[in-house]
């Protein structure tokens, strides 16, 4: 179960830990190694090999032990339903979560694959991974379709005027840098030239009503969060962010990073074969497609959280992905109708 994440790895649980852990299990066996894979916002993850085999083991952040058991149940039942996952171990007790010394941890079987970026796909396993994605969210309303309790109204569109602010926060850290970098350079032109974009388009902020059908989603269905065995996917990881959103906009975003170029163009022939298979797969109709493009699209025009990290928060671990996002940012809006036709066409 690779993970190559932009974030870097910490040391792994000790030998106390380990084993307090492994004796809930019946058969898990004794620790034999450990070894860190990623470290990401939401988890850690480690491989973990015991005299009975291997196993990734996930320490959970947030540490909310019933919305990390309701993700644990919900890929259970998307397992029964046939859906590529990894569900967790159930311990000797039926539990899946494991608390030790206040933190909350999960075993799960270890899965081998590797991660496929869009452009490793054919234009056959596009239309697979599209159909994939709508597999997930007609299998995920079915088996939550009792939590209405669950739904909130979407987000509403970003405010020009905040965008700016944030804009004009963001070349002042820039612009007041001692040494000044390439990076720095290609930040304050990226920033200058959204700023002109959006004055140029501000007029089509995507209005309250004109929002995509919401229903159950992953939350973070991108390259690092499927594993492949061979040329077919063998596991969706990573439900942390499971949630109600517009469905189509998940298959846009996700798109969006699959499909991405290092120039920061879309592969618009296989999104064409992804969008379609997404279509007919969750029944997404075109209007539905084309709201989820233009919310997606604006919501990219609008965000700098990969800049916020750098400048604001002094991490640099989203920098690698900034050149090819800005790029994109410049391609869409130009490409506008070519990137909606292939969605919806």
């Amino acid at each position: 179960m690779p993970r190559s994440h932009v974030h870097s790895a910490e040391a792994a649980p000790d030998g106390e830990t380990l084993g307090a852990l492994l004796r809930r299990y019946d058969g898990a066996g004794e620790a034999v190694s450990c070894e860190p894979l990623a470290q990401g916002l939401l988890n850690r993850g480690y491989r973990l090999a015991t005299t009975r085999g291997w196993f990734f083991l996930k320490h959970h952040l947030d540490g909310d032990r019933t919305a990390i058991a309701r993700q644990h149940r919900v890929t259970q039942r998307l397992d029964a339903l046939g859906v590529p996952v990894a569900p967790p171990v159930p311990d000797a007790d039926g539990r899946t979560v494991a608390v030790i010394g206040g933190r909350c941890y999960a075993l799960h079987p270890w899965i081998d694959g590797q991660h496929r970026a869009g452009g490793e796909l054919t234009a056959p396993q596009c239309g697979r991974l599209g159909g994939l994605l709508g597999l997930v969210h007609t299998c995920l309303e079915r088996v939550m379709r009792a939590r209405t309790g669950d739904r909130r109204p979407p987000e509403e569109a970003a405010d020009p005027e905040d965008t700016f602010a944030v804009i004009d926060e963001l070349l002042t850290l820039i612009r007041g840098r001692r040494d000044r970098d390439t990076f720095d350079e290609l930040a304050e032109h990226r920033l200058v030239e959204r700023r002109a974009l959006l004055e140029r388009h501000a007029h089509r902020r995507p209005e309250a009503h004109a929002v995509p059908v919401a229903g159950w989603v992953h939350g973070d269905f991108h390259p690092l969060n499927l594993l492949y065995r061979d040329t077919e996917p063998a596991a969706i990881v990573d439900w942390d962010r499971l949630g109600v959103q517009p469905r189509a906009e998940e298959a846009v975003r996700a798109a969006a990073i699959f499909f991405v170029r290092p120039d920061g163009t879309l592969e618009l022939t296989k999104v064409r074969s992804y969008a379609w298979a997404y279509r007919c797969t969750a029944g997404a109709g075109a209007s539905e497609m084309a709201a989820a493009v233009h919310r997606v699209w604006w919501e990219r025009l609008n965000d700098f959280w990969m800049l916020r990290w750098r400048y604001q928060r002094g991490d640099r671990r989203a920098d690698p992905q900034f050149p090819a996002a800005a790029a994109l940012v410049v391609w869409w809006t130009r490409e506008y109708d070519a990137v909606r036709d292939a969605f919806c066409g």
